[in-house]
C-alpha cells in the first residue's frame, strides 16, 4: 500500500514538473518595459487558460546590442533547457544572427519590430510589413491633397521605409524635398531652410525621442501654426506629450496599430498589471497611479499578441510538453521536429489581437494584412478621423476642417447665455474690493481672474455671476469615495459651468473635465527669504581684478622694468654727458640702472612722476605703450572699484532644489492636498521622492493656504514651494523673500468646464486671441506689477563681477607687441651707432661689436668712455662715484 501512494505521488510529481512550455523571451539590458510585458502576457495566458494541461513558462535573458557571441550562447542555453518558441526585440546588429540559429534548430521565432529582412524559414513578424505601411501614407499624403512636401528621415532604415514616398515624385506632379535630421538633436538648421524656401507639409520618420525635440524645435522657429501639416510615420506618436500643440493650429496626422476602444481585450487592466509589475520589480512609476491605454507602445503591444498567437497554435497542435520537448545543443545538426510544423500552422493562422487581426504572408512569414486607426492632434487632443486597411485602403470618417476648428462658429454656443462661474478669494486671481461703500454681485471682485471673464464676456456675449468657493480648494481627488471637492467638484458635479483660479491644467484633472488652452504658464519654484548682505572683506581693495589678471601684472612690471633695463644699456642715446658744460667729455653715463628702471615703471603704473625720461626712439616707444597700458589698467580698475565699492554681496545658503534637499537646517514644505504637493506625490525624478518623504513625515511644515507658507518663509528659516507665476506676486509686495532657482515643471493655469463641454472651442479661441494681442500679458503686468501695492520693494543691484583676461587681455596683448618693437628698435640703433664708430675709428666692425657686447654685460658699470681703445691711459679716470651707479 505505502509502495503504491508512492508511486502514485511520485507521477504527480512528474506530471507536475511536465505540465510547462518553456518560452523564451530576448530583450536588450534597457528593454525593461517588453520583459514586463512578456511575463505580463505568460500570465494573461495561464488565467485564461486555467484548465489546461500545461501552463506556459517565460524564460527571459539580456542580450547586449553588438554582441553576437553573447547571444549565441544565450541561445544555446535555452535551447538546452528545452523552449517551443522565442519571442524576441532583439537589436538589428543582433537579429540576423538569432535568426540564422533558430532558422538551423527549427525553432520558432516571433519578431515584434520592424526589420528589412524577413526571409527566414522559421520567422513570423508580427509588425507591419514596410512596403504595406507606407501605402498608408501614401494615401493620406494623396488625401491631403499635397503637391509638394519635405521628407524628414533619421537614417537609412527610416529612408528604406520612405521609398514608397519617393516614388511618388513627379516633374510634373508631386514635388518632393528630402532632409536628414541630425544625430546630435539640434534640427534648427534643417527646419529654418526649409522655413524659409516656403514649405508648409512634412512627413517626419524617426524614433520617439529625436521626433519629440524635433516638434519642440518647430514650434521654436514658429512652424507649428494653423499653416503648417505634418504627417507622423511613427506607429508610437500617440504616446507621446502632444499637449504643447494643441492651440498652435497646426494639423498633425498619425497612425496607431492598438485600438483604445477595442471591446473584446480589457487595455486598460493590461495597462494598470503593467504599471503594477513595473513597480513590483522596482522601476520608476510611470504617469500618475495608472498607466494610461494610449502610453501602451506598439511593440508593447505586439509582444502581447505574440505570445497569444504562440499559445494558440499549441493549443491547436496539441503539442505535449511530455513527449514533444527535448534539450537541442548547438554542437550537433539536430533540430526540433516539431518546429517547422508550429511555424507553418502560424503562418496560416488569423488571430484577433490588442494590435487588431493579425495575418501573415504564408511564404515569407510577414504581416500584410493589418488595420489602422488614423488620429490628429486637435484643440481637445487626439481624435480619430479615419481608418485605414492593407484590404480597402483610406476610409475618413470623419471630415475635419481647420478653419472650422481655428474660428467662432458661426452660431456662438456662448451667445446671450448665462453662466454660474466659480472662483475662490486668493490673490491676484480674484479677491475682494478694497473699497469703504457696500457693494454686491460682480462688482464686489476684482482681480486678473475676474478681468479675463469679463475679457471674454464682452468678446463672446455672454452674461455671468460669480459665486466663492469658501475654502479655496481647487480640487482633490478621494480615492475612497470616488469623487472631487473643491471647484472642480463643483464643476464636475454640474452645479457650476465654469471654474476659474490658479487651477493647473493636470492630466488627472482631464480625465474628469475639459480645460481651454492655458492662460497663464508656470512651473514649481521656491520661495524664500532674500539673501543678507555680506560684510566687504579686508582685501575688496583687490576684488576689481581677478588673481590671473593680478599676477599677470606683477609679472608685466617685472619683465617691462627688465626690458628698460636691457633697453637702457643698449640704446646709444641712452649714454649722456653727466657734465653739460664739457663739450668733448671722457666719460658718458647711462641712467636705466635695474634700480632706476624699477622705479619708472612704478611710478607710471602708480600715476605718478619721476625724474627719468627716455631719450632713444626705442625706449621712448616702449615707454608710450607701458603708460597707454597702465592708463588701461587704472582706468578699468576704478571703474570696477566704484561697482564693488556700491554694491553688496549676497549670499544665498542654496541655488537649486538639490542644495535645499542636502542641508538640513532649512525646512521647507507646499500647499496640502494642492497640484504642488502633487507633483512631488507622482514623481520620481532627481531629489523629488526625498521631498516626497519629507512632507509626508514633517505635516507641520504643510500649510492650509498659500499666505501660511508667505509667513513662514518671513519668520522662519523656511522654504516654501509654489508656482512661479504665484512668487513673482508675492516678491512684488514682500520684499524680504524672493524666488530662488528656475521651475522644476512646465504647466499651465485654465479655466474648467465639464467634460466634452460645447463651449470649450469658443472659449479657447478667444484666449488664443487675447494672447495674440498682448492683452493676457496687460492684464499680468496690471495686477502683478501695479495693483495692490506692486512696485515698492526695490530692485536687486546686479552683482558686481571682476575683471579677467577676457576684458583685459587685449591691453597686454598691446604691452607685449609694443615692448618688441622697443627692442627690435634698440637693436637697429646699437648696429648703426656701432658700424659709424668703427668707420670712425677704422676698426673691424665686429671687433667694435664684441666690445659694446662686453660692456654691456657689465650690469653694474653705468659710466661709459667715450672712447674707448686699447690704451685707456690716454683718457682720464673714470670717477669712482659714477663707476658704480
Amino acid at each position: 500500500m505505502a509502495v503504491l501512494v508512492i508511486i502514485t505521488l511520485l507521477s504527480l510529481l512528474s506530471l507536475g514538473f511536465s505540465s510547462q512550455l518553456r518560452i523564451g523571451g530576448m530583450f536588450e539590458e534597457d528593454d525593461i518595459n517588453n520583459k514586463l510585458a512578456f511575463i505580463l502576457a505568460t500570465q494573461l495566458v495561464n488565467e485564461k487558460n486555467v484548465n489546461s494541461e500545461y501552463n506556459l513558462a517565460p524564460v527571459t535573458v539580456r542580450t547586449s546590442r553588438f554582441n553576437t557571441l553573447q547571444v549565441s550562447q544565450l541561445l544555446c542555453s535555452m535551447f538546452q533547457d528545452g523552449i517551443v518558441g522565442i519571442i524576441g526585440s532583439t537589436s538589428p546588429y543582433t537579429s540576423t544572427h538569432v535568426k540564422s540559429i533558430c532558422d538551423v534548430k527549427d525553432i520558432p521565432l516571433l519578431q515584434t519590430q520592424w526589420d528589412i529582412l524577413n526571409k527566414n524559414d522559421s520567422l513570423v513578424n508580427l509588425y507591419p510589413h514596410p512596403t504595406e505601411l507606407i501605402r498608408c501614407f501614401v494615401d493620406l499624403v494623396k488625401a491631403w491633397g499635397w503637391k509638394s512636401f519635405t521628407i524628414l528621415y533619421e537614417n537609412d532604415d527610416s529612408l528604406y521605409r520612405i521609398t514608397g514616398l519617393l516614388k511618388m515624385y513627379d516633374t510634373t506632379g508631386y514635388t518632393i524635398t528630402l532632409r536628414q535630421l541630425q544625430p546630435d538633436g539640434n534640427q534648427r538648421k534643417i527646419l529654418l531652410e526649409m522655413k524659409h524656401l516656403g514649405e508648409k507639409h512634412y512627413v517626419i520618420d524617426c524614433s520617439l525621442p529625436l521626433l519629440e525635440e524635433v516638434l519642440k524645435q518647430a514650434q521654436q522657429i514658429g512652424i507649428m501654426t494653423e499653416k503648417y501639416n505634418y504627417i507622423i510615420m511613427n506607429l508610437d506618436m500617440a504616446t507621446l506629450e502632444l499637449s504643447p500643440y494643441q492651440y498652435g493650429g497646426s494639423n498633425i496626422t498619425g497612425v496607431r496599430l492598438i485600438n483604445p476602444e477595442n471591446t473584446n481585450i480589457n487595455l486598460i487592466d493590461i495597462a494598470e498589471r503593467l504599471q503594477k509589475l513595473r513597480i513590483k520589480n522596482g522601476f520608476e512609476r510611470e504617469a500618475f497611479e495608472y498607466l494610461a491605454v494610449w502610453k501602451l507602445k506598439t511593440q508593447t503591444a505586439l509582444i502581447i499578441d505574440a505570445v497569444h498567437l504562440l499559445h494558440e497554435t499549441l493549443k491547436e497542435l496539441r503539442v505535449s510538453p511530455k513527449l514533444d520537448l527535448g534539450p537541442l545543443y548547438c554542437n550537433n545538426t539536430d533540430s526540433w521536429e516539431k518546429g517547422s510544423s508550429i511555424i507553418n500552422y502560424m503562418k496560416a493562422k488569423t488571430l484577433k489581437g490588442i494590435t487588431g487581426t493579425i495575418k501573415f504572408d504564408t511564404e515569407t512569414g510577414v504581416r500584410r494584412e493589418f488595420d489602422l486607426a488614423v488620429v490628429e492632434l486637435s484643440v481637445g487632443g487626439l481624435i480619430k478621423v479615419g481608418t485605414w486597411s492593407s484590404k480597402e485602403g483610406l476610409n475618413i470618417t470623419r471630415v475635419y476642417s481647420k478653419d472650422e476648428n481655428n474660428k467662432y462658429s458661426d452660431e456662438n454656443p456662448l451667445q446671450n447665455k448665462m453662466f454660474k462661474i466659480i472662483t475662490a478669494l486668493t490673490p491676484p486671481y480674484g479677491m475682494l474690493k478694497d473699497v469703504t461703500t457696500a457693494l454686491s454681485g460682480n462688482d464686489q471682485y476684482e482681480g486678473y481672474g475676474i478681468d479675463l471673464i469679463e475679457e471674454l464676456s464682452q468678446m463672446l456675449n455672454f452674461n455671468y455671476t460669480f459665486v466663492i468657493q469658501e475654502d479655496g480648494s481647487n480640487g482633490n481627488y478621494n480615492k475612497r469615495t470616488k469623487k472631487w471637492d473643491g471647484m472642480i467638484g463643483e464643476v464636475v458635479a454640474g452645479r457650476v459651468d465654469f471654474a476659474i483660479a490658479d487651477l493647473t491644467i493636470s492630466s488627472e484633472r482631464e480625465q474628469f473635465v475639459d480645460f481651454t488652452m492655458p492662460f497663464m504658464n508656470l512651473g514649481i519654484s521656491i520661495l524664500y527669504r532674500k539673501p543678507e548682505p555680506v560684510p566687504p572683506s579686508l582685501f575688496t581693495f583687490a576684488s576689481p581684478f581677478s588673481v590671473e589678471v593680478w599676477i599677470l601684472l606683477a609679472v608685466a612690471y617685472f619683465l617691462v622694468s627688465l626690458s628698460f633695463f636691457i633697453m637702457g644699456r643698449l640704446c646709444p642715446s641712452e649714454w649722456t654727458n653727466p657734465y653739460p658744460c664739457v663739450e668733448e667729455p671722457q666719460f658718458l653715463i647711462n641712467q636705466y640702472s635695474f634700480r632706476n628702471s624699477l622705479w619708472f615703471t612704478i611710478g607710471s603704473l602708480m600715476q605718478q612722476g619721476t625724474e627719468i625720461a627716455p631719450l632713444g626712439i626705442s625706449t621712448r616707444m616702449a615707454a608710450g605703450v607701458w603708460w597707454f597700458f597702465t592708463l588701461i589698467l587704472v582706468s578699468s580698475y576704478t571703474a570696477n572699484l566704484a561697482a564693488f565699492l556700491t554694491i553688496e554681496e549676497l549670499v544665498t545658503p542654496f541655488n537649486d532644489v538639490e542644495e535645499l534637499v542636502a542641508q538640513p537646517e532649512i525646512k521647507y514644505g507646499a500647499k496640502a492636498k494642492g497640484a504642488t504637493y502633487k507633483f512631488f506625490q507622482d514623481s520620481n525624478y532627481s531629489v523629488y521622492p526625498e521631498i516626497r518623504d519629507y512632507m509626508n513625515n514633517n505635516p507641520e511644515y504643510m500649510t492650509s493656504v498659500n499666505e501660511k507658507g508667505i509667513e513662514l518663509a518671513e519668520r522662519e528659516n523656511y522654504a516654501f514651494f509654489m508656482e512661479s507665476t504665484t512668487i513673482e506676486y508675492v516678491i512684488e509686495r514682500h520684499c524680504n523673500l524672493t524666488q530662488v532657482g528656475g521651475a522644476l515643471d512646465e504647466k499651465g493655469y485654465g479655466i474648467a468646464m465639464q467634460k466634452d463641454s460645447k463651449y470649450r472651442h469658443a472659449l479657447t479661441e478667444a484666449i488664443l486671441q487675447l494672447q495674440e494681442s498682448g492683452k493676457l500679458e496687460d492684464l499680468k503686468r496690471r495686477w502683478w506689477k501695479e495693483k495692490r501695492g506692486a512696485g515698492t520693494c526695490e530692485k536687486r543691484q546686479p552683482v558686481a563681477t571682476p575683471l579677467d583676461l577676457q576684458n583685459l587681455g587685449g591691453v597686454f596683448f598691446v604691452m607685449g607687441v609694443g615692448t618688441l618693437f622697443g627692442f627690435i628698435g634698440t637693436f637697429i640703433e646699437v648696429g648703426v651707432h656701432t658700424y659709424r664708430t668703427s668707420h670712425k675709428k677704422r676698426l673691424p666692425f665686429k671687433k667694435e661689436v664684441r666690445k659694446e657686447m662686453k660692456f654691456f654685460l657689465k650690469f653694474k658699470e653705468m659710466a661709459k668712455d667715450v672712447h674707448r681703445q686699447e690704451d685707456t691711459s690716454t683718457f682720464g679716470d673714470v670717477p669712482k662715484n659714477l663707476e658704480k651707479k
